[in-house]
């Protein structure tokens, strides 16, 4: 047996006879002589049919495949650069181990809603394959970006009673007669684990209970989560611009074929190298104002604001110091303007808007007992993460990048429901 990848990468199957699993693509026949495309989630491979050379049962099987069909089928490999691969077999013995009739998707356009539902199926096109390769290239360079500079990973519990972001934005669940909620974060838990080990990230599943149908937003989306011990907010964006850069070299260099069957402009991505541009919230504002933007200092920068000041540059831009009303209780005041903390937005271009949201965390323990008073925060709820500021506090940062957005920037779609697998969002749950 042979994986299909095998049969057209390594060539070293040419002139031998293989066994091939897979379902079927297409099929069509030109008299006496048929061709079937098979594919095994390796790759894609042709095979040809000539009836003069199989057993009539052969041929009456290969008369009545239908699309993704599944087969078994054999033949022997030759080369062809007309071929999908390069290589293509020419068919010996073929078992049909499990028909499909009248599969619903079909080579027409079909509305989004009824792709949706059909999502288990919808995964089997060609563009949707591409799409998930690349989503498994970025979340392996992630691991390999953090693991090859010393990080630890920590999985963070879904379950929590510690609100990380806001509460109008959470799924509320019954957990024993107690109330807990759906993480929205685990950055609360990495900065426990990171005045144990240093360097640590988590990555999983986060939850936003977010009545919003917008292109950028999920219900459900993953997400990755460094902390790190004694860095500072430069520092921090430090990381943020290698990390970014890291992934989508990595995509550039091993995702060409994908990119190329979702027609990316490849070109876009090619400048993204530090450093980024550094963009104060306050000039952002003012930019925004001169572009006849209805925006006033205090307001958190919505989707269009993003896209406009997204728009002016060719790789990614940082927003930095926005108002602290604008953010999260646990961002660090800034020294040299109390009214904002010590964060950023990292804005990709092309209009996709942000994909990394990173702080400085408040270390001083007054300080953030004060904001969660602010925030009308259940404070025994809190009480172990003002601990990490009573034993032995420490300056810290970190951020949290979504993957469905920076798979979406990176392979130019336009929504960011194809960018996992059985996306969650607001009336969907099915399949």
């Amino acid at each position: 047996m042979a994986t299909i990848s095998d049969i057209n990468r390594l060539g070293e199957h040419e002139g031998s006879t293989v066994l091939v699993r897979g379902w079927v693509l297409t099929v069509r026949t030109h008299g006496k002589v048929g061709f079937v495309v098979v594919r095994d989630g390796t790759g894609i491979v042709q095979c040809v049919v000539v009836q003069k050379q199989v057993s009539e049962q052969v041929w009456t099987d290969f008369q009545s495949l239908t699309q993704e069909t599944s087969v078994y089928v054999t033949g022997s490999v030759r080369a062809d650069a007309r071929a999908p691969g390069g290589y293509e077999l020419t068919l010996e013995t073929l078992e049909i181990v499990g028909r499909s009739e009248d599969y619903p998707i079909q080579p027409k356009e079909h509305g989004v809603d009824f792709l949706l539902d059909h999502r288990h199926l919808w995964l089997r096109s060609q563009q949707q394959r591409a799409i998930m390769r690349v989503r498994n290239e970025v979340e392996q360079a992630i691991h390999d970006f953090f693991y090859d500079r010393g990080f630890t990973r920590i999985d963070t519990p879904i379950l929590t009673g510690a609100i990380g972001e806001g509460g109008a934005g959470l799924f509320e669940v019954d957990y024993f007669d107690e109330k807990a909620y759906l993480a929205q974060t685990g950055q609360l838990y990495g900065e426990a684990a990171a005045a144990a080990l240093g360097r640590i990230y988590c990555f999983g599943p986060t939850f936003r209970a977010e009545k919003s149908k917008t292109r950028r937003h999920l219900t459900e989306f993953w997400m990755v989560e460094p902390e790190v011990a004694w860095n500072d907010n430069d520092a921090n964006m430090e990381l943020q611009e290698q990390f970014v850069s890291y992934i989508v070299e990595r995509a550039l260099e091993r995702c060409q074929e994908e990119l190329k069957v979702l027609e990316r402009d490849t070109s876009k991505l090619e400048p993204v190298k530090p450093p980024f541009p550094r963009l104060d919230y306050g000039d952002a504002v003012k930019l925004l104002q001169e572009q006849g933007n209805e925006i006033t200092w205090g307001d958190d920068l919505g989707a269009p604001d993003e896209t406009v000041i997204g728009n002016m540059h060719d790789r990614p831009v940082f927003i930095v110091n926005y108002p602290k009303a604008a953010k999260a209780f646990y961002m660090k005041e800034n020294p040299a303007d109390p009214r904002t903390v010590l964060c950023n937005d990292l804005i990709a271009p092309e209009g996709y808007g942000e994909i990394i949201g990173g702080s400085q965390r408040e270390d001083d323990y007054d300080k953030l007992l004060e904001r969660i008073r602010e925030e009308g925060l259940p404070e025994d709820s809190y009480r172990w993460y003002l601990d990490l500021r009573k034993y032995g506090t420490f300056p810290h940062s970190g951020f949290g990048l979504g993957i469905e957005r920076t798979v979406a920037w990176i392979t130019g779609r336009p929504h960011i429901r194809e960018m996992i697998p059985f996306p969650r969002m607001l009336n969907r749950i099915y399949p």
